[in-house]
């Protein structure tokens, strides 16, 4: 099983336009990174690995990319737990399969013993800076999409000075023959700095 990052981001970086608040979730501009998500019911590169993320049996995400998501009204998929990081747990008990964690060790230990044998599915750039902080990211799934937004929220905007190694995995790419708007390349990675997988 592993802990992987799923995320899709713009050529320059960025998983969300500039702006980005609970009324317009992924910033001015940015919802144009989900456009091969069209493309996501159907047989083909986007069809695989959409169908893979549902496969995981957890989710961890960071409390800011659960909030803009609408907290995904307690259900991201299937009915699968969900560990939100945060600096404070809400007051209020948390819906459906929700849980709250305040350190990201704790919170990946959760997901883990949730998934049992499956994968995590990890959001957020806040949830998975953390885990790669404390060492508890194992893979990173890119969604990458031909388009610069030039502003907005980046996916490794605050990591430590240090190198992360990473191992080439797999490209999964849209055929030549897609229209610009869905065209997609996507990218998975094994974490394997060993400074960054301590745990």
């Amino acid at each position: 099983m592993a802990i992987r990052l799923d995320m899709t981001v713009s050529l320059d970086g960025y998983v969300a336009g500039p702006d980005d608040d609970a009324a317009n979730p992924m910033g001015r501009g940015g919802f144009r990174l989900f456009d091969w998500l069209d493309r996501r019911l159907e047989p083909g590169p986007s069809g695989e690995v959409y169908a893979e993320a549902l496969a995981t049996r957890a989710v961890l995400a960071g409390r800011r990319t659960y909030e803009l998501a609408g907290r995904w009204g307690g259900d991201h998929h299937d009915g699968v737990p969900i560990v939100v990081l945060t600096h404070r747990v809400p007051d209020e008990p948390p819906p459906g399969s929700v849980e709250y964690a305040t350190d990201p060790r704790d919170a990946a230990a959760r997901a883990r013993a949730a998934a049992g044998d499956g994968d995590v599915m990890v959001h957020g750039a806040g949830m998975a800076q953390g885990l790669l902080a404390v060492g508890e990211l194992d893979e990173i799934e890119l969604h990458l999409v031909p388009v610069l937004l030039g502003r907005g929220r980046r996916l490794f905007d605050n990591l430590a000075a240090r190198h992360v190694e990473l191992e080439f995995v797999r490209r999964l790419e849209t055929p030549p023959a897609d229209d610009l708007p869905r065209r997609v390349t996507h990218l998975r990675y094994r974490v394997r700095d060993e400074v960054a997988r301590h745990r």
